[in-house]
């Protein structure tokens, strides 16, 4: 959640741009989703695939923040700020899921 709340924050300074504002937005909060619907998966397989989902998701959501940084549309310690923080659940992210599969 609060990966999304910095996301919409951040683009909301952000002027034109609005496909990737949109492709930067939907992604970043469909991590959150994924990882709440992952909460409430049917099977330890369901589980694993929402885990998943979420993972390329914050790989999605890096790639438009290295975007934004090297087209120089936005300040770049935001952007370290929003980068550092999906490192973070992409380890996390990587972890949980490996661990899972090794549990099957």
């Amino acid at each position: 959640m609060n990966l999304t709340v910095k996301t919409l924050k951040f683009t909301s300074k952000i002027e034109g741009h609005y496909s990737l504002k949109n492709q930067f937005e939907r992604s970043s909060t469909s991590i959150g989703a994924n990882i709440r619907e992952a909460d409430y998966a049917q099977s330890k397989l369901d589980f694993i695939s929402k885990l998943q989902i979420a993972l390329k998701e914050c790989y999605e959501t890096e790639y438009w923040l290295e975007l934004f940084a090297n087209a120089n549309i936005v300040d770049q310690k935001e952007i370290k700020v929003l980068l550092h923080l999906c490192g973070e659940i992409r380890r996390i992210l990587v972890t949980s899921v490996n661990t899972s599969k090794e549990n099957l």
